[in-house]
C-alpha cells in the first residue's frame, strides 16, 4: 500500500517509523514532514488545512491509505472530503471530532450520560467569566472551549491568579471567546486510548505524560515534554472501570446522535480518591504519548488502523510485548512562549543506530547540510526496555549526547512514580 501521513510532528515520525516495519507499507509519504521524516518517507510541504489540494495529492501520488496526526485537519473536515472522494482513511469526521475540538460539546455528553467528571461552568464573555469565578474554590481550572495545541488550560492558586488568566484570554483573543471554569480535581493523571469503528472498541494501551515545563510539574502547560508507557496508575480493574463508565457511553450517545467516532480517542483522566474522572478527550494519538506507544506496537499500529477503516474491526490484535517506553522532549530554551530557532543539533547523525532508542524529530528542517531547530519541541528520544528504569536511563544518555544553543529537557521524566 502507498501510505499517507498528515502532520509534521514526532507523533507523526513515530508513525512513519511503526509502519515501515510492516510489509504492507510498500511506499510511505508525509505531508508536510520534517528533517527526520525526511530521511525515511516521501515528504511534500503542502498547507495540512488545504483539504482540496490534499486529496489533489492523493489522487495523482496514487495513495491507498490516509492516516490524520493533528487534531487540527480532523476538525478541518478532512476526513470528510477523503471519504466524499472515496480515498481510504483513518481518522473522525469534523462532527466526531468536536469531542476535542469543542470542550463544552464534550461536557453536554458527560452531563446526558452521567459520566464522572469536574464540575464546571461556561462563560461567554469576560465580564461572565470574571463572575463565575465566585462558584469555585481556588485554585481555579480556566479552560478554551476551542482548539490550543495543548495550551489552552490555566491553572490559578487564587482569584487574584485567576482575574488575570481570564483579562489575558480576552486580550489575547476577544471577547466572545467561550471559556469554561472547572473544580480543581486532586489526584494523579493517567492517559488511556481506544481505537473504535463507531460501534465496537478495543484498547490501545496507556500512558502518563507531562504537561508542565518545569520539573516537579511547576510551570505552564505546554504539548507534553516526555512520557512512559504503560501508566502504572491504570491497572487492568480500573480500565474496565474507565471503559464502561466513561468510555462505552461516550460511544454510544455520538452513535445515537448520528456521528458515530471512528478513530483513536485519547481518554485523558484523573485518578482520584473517588474513582477515575475524565479531564479531556483528544481524538487522535497524543504527542508525545504516540512515541511511547510506537515503539512498543509498531507494525501492529498499521495493521489495526488499516482493519478499523476498512471495517474488519475483528482482525484487530493488539499484543503488547513486557515492556516499558519512555520519551523525553528536547525543547527549545523559552518554549512554550518566546524562543529562538536556527540553531544546529550537535551529535544527531551519530546517535542514529542505537538499539531500542529513537529519536523522533519535532521541530527540525535541514539547512546547509545540517539539522538545526524550527519549532519549541525538537526532539522526542524515546526507549523501550523490559524495565521501566532501564528505559528511562537509554534515553537519557541519548539525550546527554545531544546539543544546541539554549536546548532545555524536564529532568524526571519517568523518576518519580
Amino acid at each position: 500500500m502507498k501510505i499517507l501521513i498528515i502532520g509534521s510532528g514526532g507523533r507523526e515520525h513515530s508513525l512513519v517509523w511503526a509502519f515501515l516495519q510492516n510489509p504492507k507499507c510498500k511506499e510511505i509519504h508525509c505531508i508536510p514532514g520534517n528533517a527526520g521524516i525526511e530521511k525515511i518517507a516521501i515528504c511534500k510541504d503542502l498547507n495540512i488545512l488545504n483539504n482540496r489540494e490534499i486529496v489533489s495529492y492523493c489522487k495523482s501520488n496514487k495513495i491507498d491509505f490516509v492516516i490524520v496526526g493533528p487534531e487540527a485537519p480532523l476538525a478541518n473536515g478532512l476526513i470528510d472530503i477523503l471519504i466524499q472522494n472515496k480515498i481510504l482513511c483513518f481518522g473522525p469526521t469534523k462532527e466526531a471530532a468536536l469531542l476535542e475540538s469543542s470542550k463544552s460539546f464534550t461536557k453536554s455528553i458527560c452531563d446526558k450520560r452521567n459520566i464522572p467528571t469536574a464540575n464546571y461552568v461556561i462563560a461567554n464573555s469576560k465580564k461572565e467569566a470574571l463572575g463565575f469565578i465566585e462558584k469555585f474554590k481556588p485554585p481555579f481550572v480556566i479552560k478554551l472551549d476551542g482548539l490550543a495545541a495543548g495550551k489552552g488550560v490555566f491553572i490559578s492558586k487564587n482569584k487574584s491568579e485567576a482575574i488575570k488568566s481570564i483579562n489575558d484570554i480576552y486580550e489575547i483573543r476577544n471577547n466572545h471567546n467561550t471559556i469554561l471554569i472547572e473544580e480543581f480535581l486532586k489526584g494523579i493523571e493517567a492517559s488511556l486510548f481506544i481505537i473504535s469503528n463507531g460501534n465496537k472498541y478495543k484498547s490501545l494501551g496507556s500512558a502518563q505524560d507531562y504537561k508542565k515545563i518545569y520539573k516537579k510539574d511547576l510551570g505552564p502547560n505546554t504539548g507534553g515534554m516526555g512520557a512512559f508507557s504503560p501508566s502504572l496508575n491504570i491497572s487492568p480493574e480500573m480500565e474496565k472501570d474507565i471503559l464502561k463508565r466513561i468510555v462505552s457511553p461516550t460511544l454510544k450517545e455520538m452513535d445515537e446522535r448520528g456521528t458515530p467516532f471512528c478513530g483513536i480517542l485519547y481518554i485523558g483522566l484523573m485518578i482520584t480518591d473517588e474513582g477515575p474522572k475524565l479531564i479531556e478527550y483528544n481524538v487522535r494519538l497524543g504527542d508525545p504519548e504516540c512515541q511511547v506507544i510506537a515503539i512498543r506496537l509498531g507494525a501492529q499500529l498499521l495493521d489495526a488502523f488499516i482493519y478499523c477503516a476498512m471495517n474488519e474491526f475483528n482482525k484487530i490484535k493488539i499484543n503488547y510485548a513486557n515492556d516499558f517506553g519512555v520519551t523525553v522532549v528536547m525543547a527549545s530554551g523559552g518554549y512554550p512562549n518566546k524562543y529562538k530557532t536556527g540553531f544546529k543539533i550537535k551529535g544527531i547523525k551519530d546517535l542514529s543506530d542505537k538499539k531500542d532508542v529513537e529519536i523522533f524529530h519535532s521541530g527540525t528542517k535541514n539547512s546547509k547540510n545540517s539539522i538545526v531547530t524550527s519549532g519549541g519541541r525538537v526532539l522526542s528520544v524515546t526507549a523501550r526496555s523490559t524495565k521501566l528504569k532501564k528505559a528511562r536511563k537509554k534515553a537519557y544518555e541519548i539525550v546527554r549526547k545531544l546539543k544546541w544553543k539554549k536546548e532545555y529537557h524536564r529532568s524526571d521524566i519517568a523518576k518519580k512514580l
